[in-house]
């Protein structure tokens, strides 16, 4: 038959059988001309023939299935018995060509306007539809080379409602929604039915027939790009990983998917994928050399999760890295990432400006990319990293944060050890900390191939088989002696001695005085009575107040310039309470020589911190209500005596015992007894501790630059003063303080150091905190606006900025409220 005829044909019975079902109400009618169209599908004992079948698929089914959708109502499906129109209605949507059955459902339920019936049986008919596994013949029918080029409309329309199907039956159904539509139920479906689909595909190419993934990749894509890609991936890459190992044919499909993933989607899936892969191995099984052909996936995988993310744990870095390793074509990528990550770990800009957690991440990647460079391309590089990695030490060196310190450290050891083994070690002292003992664990060289799995398992079998091989240690199992009474001589048996409560005899007492300790500590050859004075010197300094203020500015002097010798414990801590005590006992006299030596020559940045961390400690300490209460009485040197005769304080918790019971109480007050009120000690004292210090922080010395490379003094001055500031509360010296501290602020608005910038809105908080408003607007108005403009006009302002930036501007506002209201 020709084509014109069958065509002729064919839309003659579907014009006729359409209008029967529009306008008929007759069961046996309806059934007639739905019987009529079904040879169309194939679904009859006579069915069509199959170029009328096509032609029916091509141009008519749709027109077909939103006729049956329009006649969908409880009437209708009861004018045959027992269901019977229903599962016929029903099979034209699951036995015809899915992608059309589908964008019909999708457009029926879009159509419906509120909760009805029909929109519940169209919705429960996708649900079928779903659960049947349709989705795979969509895709396949996709995959498959048609005879006619696709229309772009219909495969976009089609992209869209297979990826947004949970958001538009949500939207539609909302608190009737059903299970399989959620977001958390769908995309895993949609992805196993993906690997059902790519499976097809490779049946078809061992078959001989083409096909194309294109349309598989933008699905892929698609859902991704809209943060699907845990649901997807999660289900998908390990189908995946079992289906790749060992074909070949299967590992080409998958790098011809996702080379047609668009480019707008590169970087989503292939972020998913990094996160979703269990090795290195699987990696470049699934994607080959894409990174090689692609300069977006080049560019996602060198730069974008290396240098601009950096949220991914170490097992993605280690995957990444390592399907850069696996193949000579991506190797010289991996020297050149290492060389990129080395420079911009050194780099004293990115320390300045980049947040900790991002330099770990990248301090991470670098003693990662290290252990899988072989020896010939370190031995070809090795002059460039090592100039890097020194000049990054350096600027490490120089932070003002103590982690980024730490950090270089940790990493300078290990990268030096791996890029120079024949050299002399690196060694710092640090403190061991979590991350340290992480980045230490990296630098032992793993095998790229080795999976998570397959190390963990080596490790579980490893204990296993180290009874047998301490059992055969010898060459001969080791045996018992025969018979009841041969024990073996063992010093197991013996209980060891507790010498827990032994104390170390020493040659040297400790001193009495405050004056021999000063004469131990000044010149003394004997270590043991060295130490002595050292520990005992705080007690003696508390008990003899009088006998310390004598000799105040010799032992702070001594104690500043105390060297360990002797390997002390605790010996920072035993200096500092020293010194604290003295400068609590006689705080005028000393707090003036500790501020004169902070800006003198000679003296180690360790030093000039010493001294402002004991004036914030004894600025503390004089501030303490009830200190003068509890501080002890003065009495005469040397250890006190008591009388044998004194009597036992037993006697008076009888005598209140008889007191309380024979004692007729009608109420009871408060238990909580009320804290009487005391001076603050700091505040006679506040301007010799304050104003030497902010006095000349912008006149440079030889060996000492607070507005040049020693930032980290600076910063730690910048929170001393608001420290010394805020313990001034309600002094008569807190307004003078106050402007010349935000005066200090203003100078330094704009430092480029983290740490001075956070010292300096510690200041400004300060300030606020130790003031009453009142007096802050009457005496201080124009520098309250000119921190507000500064904080308010940061670009990269902090929450605390802000907030302080807030506090003030209702500060001010509340003020001139005030003054309308009196005027």
């Amino acid at each position: 038959m020709e084509p014109a005829a069958v065509a002729a044909a064919v839309r003659l019975a579907v014009q006729e059988a359409v209008r029967t079902l529009r306008s008929s109400e007759d069961g046996g009618t309806v059934l007639s001309a739905l019987g009529r169209l079904q040879r169309f599908l194939g679904g009859t004992d006579a069915p069509a023939l199959p170029d009328e079948q096509q032609e029916f698929a091509r141009l008519h089914l749709a027109t077909v299935l939103r006729c049956l959708v329009s006649r969908l109502s409880p009437a209708w499906l009861e004018l045959l018995p027992a269901g019977q129109l229903e599962e016929l209605w029903a099979s034209f949507f699951l036995k015809g060509p899915a992608d059309q059955a589908f964008l019909v459902l999708m457009e029926s339920i879009e159509a419906t306007e509120g909760p009805s019936f029909r929109l519940m049986k169209v919705a429960e008919l996708l649900a079928r539809f779903l659960g049947a596994g349709r989705l795979t013949a969509v895709l396949e029918g996709q995959c498959r080379q048609p005879q006619e080029p696709a229309f772009p409309l219909f495969q976009e329309t089609l992209l869209a409602r297979l990826v947004g199907l949970p958001d538009l039956l949500g939207n539609q159904l909302q608190r009737e929604n059903l299970t399989i539509f959620l977001p958390q139920n769908y995309f895993p479906l949609l992805a196993k039915e993906t690997a059902r689909a790519l499976g097809t595909v490779v049946d078809s190419l061992r078959g001989g027939s083409d096909c194309s993934v294109s349309f598989v990749s933008q699905v892929l894509g698609k859902a991704c790009v809209q943060r699907r890609h845990k649901e997807v991936l999660g289900v998908l890459v390990p189908q995946l990983t079992v289906l790749t190992e060992g074909s070949c044919l299967w590992q080409r499909v998958c790098w011809r998917l996702l080379e047609q993933v668009p480019d707008r989607a590169t970087e989503a899936v292939l972020t998913g994928l990094v996160e979703a892969v269990p090795g290195p191995e699987v990696l470049s099984r699934l994607l080959g050399n894409l990174v090689v052909k692609n300069k977006k996936a080049q560019f996602v995988m060198t730069r974008k999760l290396l240098f601009l993310q950096y949220r991914h744990k170490t097992q993605e870095l280690r995957s990444l890295l390592g399907y850069l390793a696996l193949d000579s074509q991506r190797r010289p990528m991996l020297v050149q990432v290492l060389k990129e990550l080395l420079e911009t770990w050194g780099s004293s800009s990115a320390i300045r400006h980049t947040p900790l957690e991002q330099q770990c991440y990248v301090s991470k990647a670098v003693l990662l990319g290290l252990g899988l460079l072989d020896e010939v391309e370190l031995r070809a590089s090795r002059e460039e990293l090592l100039a890097s990695l020194m000049a990054g030490v350096s600027c490490r060196l120089d932070s003002s944060l103590p982690a980024a310190r730490r950090l270089g450290m940790v990493v300078a050891e290990v990268a030096s050890a791996r890029i120079q083994p024949e050299g002399p070690p690196l060694k710092f002292q640090y403190q061991d900390d979590e991350l340290s003992r992480e980045l230490l664990a990296l630098a032992t060289p793993q095998p790229v191939g080795d999976s998570p799995s397959r190390t963990s398992l080596q490790a579980a079998s490893a204990p296993a088989e180290t009874p047998e091989k301490g059992a055969l240690g010898d060459g001969a199992p080791q045996t018992q002696p025969q018979g009841s009474d041969s024990e073996p001589d063992s010093d197991d048996e013996f209980v060891p001695y507790d010498m827990s409560g032994d104390k170390e005899l020493k040659s040297s007492k400790a001193p009495t005085y405050v004056r021999d300790c000063l004469e131990a500590l000044s010149a003394c050859e004997d270590w043991e009575r060295w130490e002595a004075a050292l520990r005992a010197l705080e007690a003696l300094v508390l008990r003899s107040p009088a006998a310390t203020r004598e000799v105040s500015v010799e032992l702070t002097r001594a104690l500043l310039h105390l060297e360990e010798r002797t390997s002390v414990v605790g010996f920072d801590g035993l200096r500092q309470r020293a010194l604290v005590a003295v400068t609590v006992t006689d705080p005028a006299p000393v707090a003036e020589y500790l501020t004169s030596q902070f800006y003198t020559l000679n003296y180690s940045l360790r030093q000039r911190m010493d001294i402002l961390d004991v004036l914030t400690l004894a600025a503390q300490e004089l501030s303490r209500p009830g200190r003068l209460r509890k501080a002890p009485q003065p009495s005469s040197p040397g250890p006190p005596s008591w009388p044998d005769n004194a009597p036992a304080p037993a006697w008076r918790a009888v005598v209140e015992e008889r007191i309380r019971g024979k004692t007729r109480r009608f109420s009871r007050g408060s238990a909580r007894s009320i804290p009487a009120g005391d001076p603050n000690s700091f505040s006679a004292v506040a301007g010799y501790f304050f104003f030497p210090l902010i006095q000349r922080f912008d006149r440079p010395l030889v060996t000492f630059d607070l507005l040049g490379d020693d930032h980290l003094v600076l910063g730690r001055l910048a929170h001393t003063l608001g420290a010394l500031m805020y313990l001034a509360v309600n002094t008569g010296a807190a307004v003078a303080m106050g402007k010349a501290l935000l005066e200090f602020v203003w100078a330094l608005r704009f430092h480029s150091d983290a740490y001075v910038r956070q010292g300096l809105l510690t200041a400004v908080s300060a300030v606020l905190l130790s003031m009453p408003a009142q007096r802050l607007l009457e005496d201080l108005p124009d520098e309250l606006l000119e921190v507000r403009s500064w904080l308010a006009g940061s670009e990269s302002c902090s929450a605390g900025s802000r907030a302080v930036a807030q506090w003030i501007k209702c500060t001010w506002c509340k003020a001139q409220g005030l003054v309308r209201i009196l005027v």
